[in-house]
């Protein structure tokens, strides 16, 4: 019997450290949380100082009951989950759930699962950080506070099965309002001049390419600049040459991993914390959650060694980096290699690729400056002020650029270096090749990539490293926010260019605005978000959830009491709550009148409707019933216009009759349908369902009628309820709602009913339905 009981998070990590203990320690998992608030109960005793309730879920009892069971015989347990507030409470839970106050247990935290640290850690154990736990506690009742009272409101004002969260509606905003930006956005077009010079540089003939210093608003100021051009001499009238310094950017903490990731690999944020949890728990890297840019020295020192001998002396230069952010915990380190000599590790793809990332980042941030030699030509133009400029780099040392190069948000060839320019001295005159005018436009700022959109989180002081990851899935999840690419537009340009003393124009296409991987907000996004933000200004202000954050952290330090923290925010917003369900508005949150219908005279509304974007012809007070329409994917109820959507009432249309049957076309949920005898029959994307023919929907119907027959093997009028299916996996028996496997040899087309009643009976307790997995609080 061992006896030290050793409990973790996950059985990965449990796998990799009992490797490097002895036979006296039995490794266990809680797969997560054992315990946690109850579901679909407020589960907070307001009266007794928010008091949360506890639960133990159903799918944990089994794993408490074996760790009660190994507990009580180990002599001394080791609570080792890990080392933030989350993994805090985890320990604490464990604590109280497995009675351990009169046993022998110890706290112990580790920033890496190396056998060094495993064992340091155990020589030096410590007691449950209660602070922590108030910390993780505060942030837990607070969010259920907010997604209890707010959700309702949502369901009786907006549709129901919404939810709003603290920091996830906060997050929706920010995204809500850059759309509204790229909307309001207005492109304005100037031209953009380039002159292509000869130069003899050394004994071969070059081109030094330089750009005007201002650019022309008109076409005609551009015209009228070219003109002049024409029999004009330049010269370079100015050389500069700086030397510059490049730093490496500092060792990765969970947000810039997360961002460079997302950049560099096309990872979602929630990918990347899974693949690093893979990789923490397998012992390759440290801890995946931190805000601290921190290395150990014993770090410093193998990184040191490491670009020594790999690539030389002088391209070491050790570095201690320190994070300037509120809250963060230096006593933590850096996201890095468990051994900086393993350049490689064997594992999946994506493994490999995030650690060879790091691996990169870590020795990176060791690495001696880059060094720069930055030239700048200016070029002057006879009788003219007007300026040209050209500017180039060379690198002289290519420092941690040997290793690394740091991505930036949206950039355009920001990898590629800037070219080198040619030999030329203040004076020499320069041939005039072309110079050529391009049409250029403004461009609307940037939407969010999941990148981009941690940045800004991070910057505003919205969320944790933990938060991240789990805030961003969950605003898709909830179809507030969804994740597109998008195709962008074609437009025309013009481009004036004068060569051999001739101006000539020429009009080309370009495509503009496509965008990859960017996170729009969907209608129903963008309708709670504006009701969250007119009913509850507080709980979406930027300052305010920052400001929560701040709060979690001095509870953490000791410095506040959590029921305090959370008595003075339910004191204010318990109320808005009230307000909010009370008030009564005229219309319904987010609808949106477009004018009336020019036939009937009708009111045309877009709004949100119980299964997303509607349309509605005519109101509730007319004696006729009104008409509903379900908006097209690409259309939105802020942009429709009234003949887009007076397109969509065309439907149902009457295509004639088939078999003694009306055959009609209609618009539903899932899109447009042909209504034959009680069948409904999905019409392919590939086809209009405003110029279908009664052909070609019969079409439909004989193929899916066909579909049926192979589908359905065989009925017993004796028992409807009781049917012979053939599904994905062969033919099964169905029954009441649920299905039931043939047994292997029974030939389904030869069952009779009772054998059917049989085969039901026999598994009648386990039913071959596909049963819901059940799954771990993810940490």
């Amino acid at each position: 019997m061992a006896k030290n009981l050793v409990i973790v998070e996950s059985p990965a990590k449990a796998k990799t450290i009992e490797k490097f203990l002895g036979a006296d320690y039995k490794v266990l998992s809680s797969n997560g949380h054992i315990r946690d608030l109850k579901e679909r109960t407020f589960s907070i005793d307001i009266e007794h100082n928010f008091e949360p309730i506890y639960e133990i879920p159903a799918g944990k009892k089994a794993v408490v009951a074996s760790l009660k069971s190994e507990a009580n015989k180990a002599n001394t347990v080791w609570l080792a989950s890990d080392e933030d507030r989350e993994g805090e409470a985890i320990s604490w839970h464990l604590s109280e759930v497995l009675n351990l106050k009169n046993k022998d247990t110890k706290r112990i935290v580790f920033h890496e699962i190396t056998k060094n640290a495993i064992l340091e850690a155990i020589q030096q154990p410590r007691s449950i950080n209660l602070n922590l736990v108030k910390a993780q506690q505060a942030r837990r009742v607070l969010d259920r506070i907010v997604g209890f009272e707010l959700s309702p409101v949502l369901w009786k004002r907006i549709k129901p099965a919404l939810s709003a969260g603290r920091v996830q509606s906060v997050t929706v905003r920010l995204i809500v309002e850059r759309e509204r930006e790229v909307q309001s956005f207005h492109s304005t077009a100037s031209y953009r001049v380039v002159a292509a010079f000869a130069v003899q540089d050394g004994r071969k003939k070059t081109e030094l390419k330089a750009e005007l210093g201002q650019r022309f608003a008109t076409e005609q100021e551009a015209r009228q600049f070219l003109e002049g051009c024409k029999n004009a001499s330049f010269s370079v009238t100015g050389l500069e040459k700086h030397p510059l310094k490049k730093k490496p950017a500092p060792p990765f903490t969970t947000s810039t991993l997360q961002q460079e990731a997302n950049r560099k690999l096309g990872l979602s944020v929630s990918q990347t914390m899974s693949i690093a949890q893979r990789l923490y728990e397998d012992g390759k890297i440290t801890y995946m959650r931190t805000d601290s840019v921190n290395l150990s020295s014993l770090a410093l020192n193998t990184a040191k060694k490491v670009i020594t001998e790999t690539m030389g002396a002088e391209y070491a230069k050790t570095r201690r980096f320190t994070t300037h952010q509120k809250g963060a915990q230096e006593a933590h380190e850096a996201i890095r290699p468990t051994y900086m000599a393993n350049k490689t590790i064997e594992g999946k793809p994506m493994e490999k690729k995030l650690y060879d990332l790091i691996w990169k980042r870590t020795v990176a941030s060791q690495m001696a400056d880059a060094e720069v030699e930055k030239t700048t030509i200016t070029i002057g133009m006879e009788g003219s002020d007007r300026k040209f400029v050209a500017e180039g780099e060379t690198i002289v040392f290519d420092g941690f650029l040997k290793v690394y190069r740091e991505t930036v948000e949206d950039e355009d060839e920001q990898n590629e270096e800037a070219r080198a320019l040619p030999t030329v001295k203040v004076g020499d005159a320069l041939q005039q090749k072309s110079i050529t005018a391009t049409e250029r436009f403004t461009q609307h700022p940037p939407r969010y990539t999941e990148a981009g959109l941690v940045s800004k989180l991070e910057e505003l002081g919205i969320g944790r490293p933990s938060t991240y990851a789990p805030t961003i899935s969950t605003i898709q999840k909830r179809e507030y926010v969804e994740k597109v690419n998008l195709p962008g537009e074609e437009r025309r340009y013009k481009v004036l260019t004068l060569k051999d003393g001739a101006l000539s124009e020429e009009t080309k296409t370009e495509r503009y605005g496509a965008e990859k991987n960017k996170l729009v907000p969907t209608d129903v996004g963008m309708v709670v978000n504006d009701f969250l933000m007119a009913s509850f200004p507080d709980i979406l202000d930027y300052n305010f959830t920052a400001s929560v954050e701040g709060q979690f952290d001095e509870i953490a330090t000791g410095h506040k009491e959590w029921t305090q923290t959370i008595a003075d925010f339910y004191r204010h917003f318990h109320p808005e709550v009230e307000r909010a369900e009370k008030a009564k508005e005229a219309h319904k949150v987010g609808e949106r009148l477009l004018g009336n219908d020019p036939r009937s005279g009708k009111p045309v509304y877009v709004k949100i409707g119980r299964y997303g974007p509607i349309a509605q012809m005519g109101s509730a007070e007319d004696e006729e019933k009104p008409r509903f329409a379900q908006l097209k994917k690409n259309m939105s109820i802020e942009t429709v216009t009234l003949d887009e959507v007076l397109e969509l009432f065309k439907l149902p249309r009457t295509l004639g009759q088939y078999e003694g049957h009306e055959v009609t076309v209609g618009a539903g949920r899932f899109g447009p349908y042909v209504a034959y005898n009680k069948t409904y029959v999905s019409i392919p994307k590939t086809s209009d369902p405003l110029t279908l023919t009664l052909e070609e929907a019969v079409q439909l119907i004989q193929a899916k009628k066909e579909a049926d027959q192979k589908k359905h093997l065989k009925k017993f009028d004796e028992d409807p309820d009781m049917e012979i299916l053939n599904g994905r996996y062969g033919p099964y028996i169905a029954y009441k709602g649920s299905n039931y496997k043939i047994p292997k040899g029974k030939d389904p087309n030869a069952l009779t009913l009772d054998e059917c009643k049989a085969i039901v009976e026999q598994q009648g307790s386990k039913p071959a339905t596909a049963r819901r997995r059940t799954t771990r609080r993810a940490r």
